[in-house]
């Protein structure tokens, strides 16, 4: 198999892993109405997902540095189809902590060598870091607005989702079986095991200036895929199943397209734009939860999503050409056990908060910490903007906006 066939097997196995990853924040609220559990029950079935994801992250993530990337994906996708597997027969709550823990070790195994395989076969780092930003994300929508077609529309939606991934899942995996091996072996194996996540001392500076648009970027995304579809049907009155899928792809598919739509322009002067955009989605997202007006929040979370999509471009494209070849999988599994932390511990508390209180409260207080931070990002995003040049290669003066 040639390279460039190679780098798209891997865009589109990255793609089809997370499209698995969301489909089951359209299913959320029937498993709930199925199997009668609340709100924390609810987020502990999107938390163990997490949790799980980031053990293989800390567990597994330099494995591909040393063994290579095709053995470490192969494994990651046959854990998957156990995960799809487990979905498929799930009768009960237990089935579904099951299939999300599993579901969690495969995806981490997975999003840790994925990237890092992602820049080993691109023509270029620009294009692995467009893919990197893109192919998340439309995983994402692609997931919950599939799933959502299928709940409201189509027989036996707990069951057919799953065997449609399945098949695809199957299919990655004999293509990745034969693409060409970009990492020589090297010592260590064993030793990279030791849970840990570190970022090359190196570049921790860098890196450093892009933990807080990760935070704010990925806690948004969190709030959607654990409580956006609850928050749809209970604040907004909308019980459309399709709706609720409609709601992680607004905010996610319009990332995707912003993160191809900038490609060209140069990564980190996108991070002060990115965060601004995230902040003001954020905000007019809140107002529109805050009155009960559905449109003003799908208004924010379109702009929301622009500010994600341009931040998804922005953080990816500088890490992608940030680290060496045996680097890059340590690099990418430190960032992603970073962006989950984010992504997860915020949605488990307000999982918690909504049980215990109001839905739309907690809503307006985790949307509010999402701003903040975003706000944060901004003033980073500012000062690295003034350092770099712009996309003509001109130095832009230390004083210019």
């Amino acid at each position: 198999m040639s390279r460039p066939v190679a780098f798209a097997v891997v865009a589109a196995t990255f793609l089809w892993f997370l499209a698995a990853s969301s489909a089951p924040s359209p299913l959320y609220v029937v498993y709930q109405e199925r199997f009668a559990f609340t709100e924390f029950t609810l987020t502990a079935v999107f938390a163990v997902y997490v949790l799980a994801l980031i053990a293989a992250l800390l567990v597994v993530g330099k494995l591909s540095d040393h063994i290579g990337r095709r053995p470490v994906l192969l494994g990651a996708l046959a854990v998957e189809i156990v995960a799809l597997v487990l979905f498929l027969v799930a009768d009960g709550v237990g089935w579904l902590l099951a299939a999300r823990i599993v579901q969690g070790l495969a995806t981490g195994a997975a999003t840790a060598t994925l990237p890092a395989a992602l820049v080993d076969l691109a023509p270029r780092p620009e294009r692995a870091g467009l893919v990197n930003g893109i192919a998340p994300l439309s995983g994402l929508a692609l997931g919950a607005l599939g799933c959502g077609v299928l709940v409201q529309y189509a027989p036996g939606p707990t069951r057919l989702v799953w065997v449609l991934l399945l098949g695809g899942m199957l299919v990655a995996t004999l293509l990745v079986a034969l693409i060409p091996e970009t990492i020589d072996r090297r010592p260590g194996a064993w030793a990279s095991l030791r849970p840990r996540a570190s970022v090359p001392v190196h570049l921790r500076g860098r890196f450093g200036e892009l933990v807080p648009i990760l935070l704010a970027s990925w806690s948004l995304t969190g709030l959607y895929l654990s409580l956006g579809p609850s928050l749809t049907a209970r604040v907004f009155g909308v019980g459309s199943h399709l709706v609720g899928g409609l709601v992680v792809t607004a905010l996610c598919g319009t990332g995707a397209l912003t993160a191809f739509l900038v490609r060209r322009r140069t990564p980190e002067r996108e991070l002060f734009g990115a965060s601004a955009l995230l902040a003001l989605g954020t905000l007019v997202t809140l107002v529109g939860v805050a009155s009960g007006l559905l449109t003003v929040a799908v208004a924010g979370t379109l702009i929301a999503g622009v500010g994600f999509g341009a931040a998804a471009f922005a953080t990816f494209g500088t890490l992608a050409g940030m680290a060496g070849p045996h680097e890059r999988g340590a690099l990418f599994a430190a960032t992603y056990t970073l962006a989950y932390l984010a992504f997860s511990v915020p949605a488990m508390i307000a999982g918690v908060a909504a049980t215990f209180g109001d839905l739309r409260t907690t809503a307006l207080v985790y949307g509010g910490v999402v701003v903040l931070v975003a706000g944060v990002a901004t003033v980073l995003g500012r000062r690295v903007r003034e350092t770099v040049p712009d996309e003509r290669g001109t130095p832009v003066p230390s004083s210019g906006a």
